[in-house]
């Protein structure tokens, strides 16, 4: 969310942001929030005028009283009881128009860094780099499921039956795999001088407009039916909202936080959940990296955040590449943004694994999360970023370790997590 001082004093800064992001519809938005900027600010203006007022006169009524002229404390008395009611007016209309000031500036988008590319969707995103050398092997791989049957490591007939489309059993080998990716991911952020935390899975509807705009929330958070809570889309939104309504002293920042949870996500929009196999689910668990900062270092953190999960998915020797998120496929929060994608030697392509993003201070300016200053408070920077997300993150592992008898290849750094196996042999 932006300053209303900065979207007051610079409207065109504002509008051009809107349309480098195809956001027409929203250009509107820009002089409604300055119009009802102003009419908070004199409204504001009035109503201390009348506090102001109405402190001067109550000392008028006790000395009249004291003097014995009744009739004219009376008439003061009226005074503050008319001024009173007014100041009610005031007090009713400033909320009313507070409300609709900030239902406005949570739809107008964070303005995105300079070095974003400008484009209106994904098509549009940049290739920034590739590392590892991508390869297509000699025999067919099969679909991830298909390679998971062979170990007995799935089922989704029986996970439809409890609970519908979008989930599934992961069994045996594969579910060991899956618990070791997590848990290696885990120490590999500790080695990096990140706290390890696990967090709250539910959290308050103030963290989740905090955290995310309103058609993310609408697209991903199932609400717990009469209660004020949400499952947890990602470990983020309450690792950030840990700081809600804080004022932090400068000299602990950054705080550097790697957390792990189950997510859980309605996953509606163009992909729906009808995707085959196990790529796009309701539940799945991650293992996530946030940042708070001071503004001028989020950048240094933003590179050095996707720059983990590089190093995370070459040490188990999957291709990866990084994607520069364009302008109309960012979030309306976040300043800057770029994808890890891993390698399919299936597909021959690469697919989505990881999102590291740079919020700036929009999450901060809705949550309250200030900085303790020398020269006063000022708002936090925040970034996050996937460290690894099983299990997605398994379909580039078999892919990349398959070997042509059906066994999988252990990468040493797993294989301390595999009870020391060195590679998986399948079962049917």
């Amino acid at each position: 969310m932006l300053d209303i001082k900065f979207v007051r004093e610079n409207p065109d800064v504002v509008k051009e942001n809107i349309k480098k992001k195809f956001q027409d519809q929203k250009l509107p938005l820009v002089d409604e929030a300055i119009s009802l900027d102003a009419q908070s600010r004199q409204i504001k203006q009035e109503a201390d005028d009348l506090r102001a007022n109405r402190n001067k006169i109550s000392k008028q009524i006790g000395a009249l009283m004291k003097e014995g002229k009744k009739e004219e404390a009376e008439a003061v008395k009226a005074e503050v009881t008319k001024n009173a009611e007014r100041l009610a007016e005031l007090e009713a209309k400033q909320k009313e128009v507070d409300d609709k000031l900030l239902e406005i500036m949570y739809v107008i988008p964070n303005i995105i860094d300079p070095s974003v590319p400008i484009g209106k969707d994904d098509s549009c995103n940049v290739e920034i780099q590739k590392y590892g050398e991508p390869v297509v092997p000699d025999f067919e791989i099969p679909y991830h499921t298909d390679i998971m049957e062979k170990f007995n490591g799935i089922d989704l007939d029986a996970a439809r039956r409890v609970a519908g489309n979008g989930f599934y059993y992961l069994m045996g080998d594969i579910a060991r795999l899956h618990s070791a990716v997590i848990a290696y991911a885990r120490d590999f952020m500790i080695e990096r001088g990140f706290t390890y935390v696990i967090p709250p899975y539910m959290i308050h509807g103030n963290v989740v407009s905090g955290v995310m705009s309103f058609p993310e929330m609408e697209a991903m958070m199932y609400k717990i039916e009469g209660e004020d809570l949400y499952l947890i889309g990602t470990s983020e939104h309450s690792m950030i909202g840990k700081f809600i309504d804080q004022v932090v002293p400068e000299n602990e920042l950054p705080y550097t936080l790697t957390s792990y949870s189950p997510c859980f996500r309605k996953e509606k929009g163009a992909h729906g959940i009808e995707e085959r196999g196990v790529y796009r689910i309701h539940q799945f668990e991650k293992q996530e990296m946030i940042v708070v900062c001071k503004p001028e270092e989020a950048m240094t953190w933003y590179n050095k955040l996707w720059q983990n999960t590089v190093d995370l998915f070459r040490s188990m020797d999957i291709p990866v590449r990084t994607l520069e998120c364009c302008s109309g496929d960012l979030a309306d929060l976040k300043v800057k943004s770029c994808d890890v994608e891993a390698w399919s030697p299936r597909q021959k392509k690469y697919f989505e694994v990881g999102s590291c993003s740079n919020l700036g201070d929009a999450q901060a300016r809705r949550l309250k999360i200030r900085v303790k200053g020398e020269n006063g408070n000022y708002l936090a920077n925040t970034l996050n970023n996937t460290v690894v997300a099983p299990p997605r993150m398994l379909i580039a592992f078999l892919e990349n370790n398959l070997q042509a008898d059906g066994s999988v290849r252990i990468p040493k750094v797993l294989q301390p997590y595999m009870g020391g196996k060195e590679v998986l042999t399948p079962k049917a």
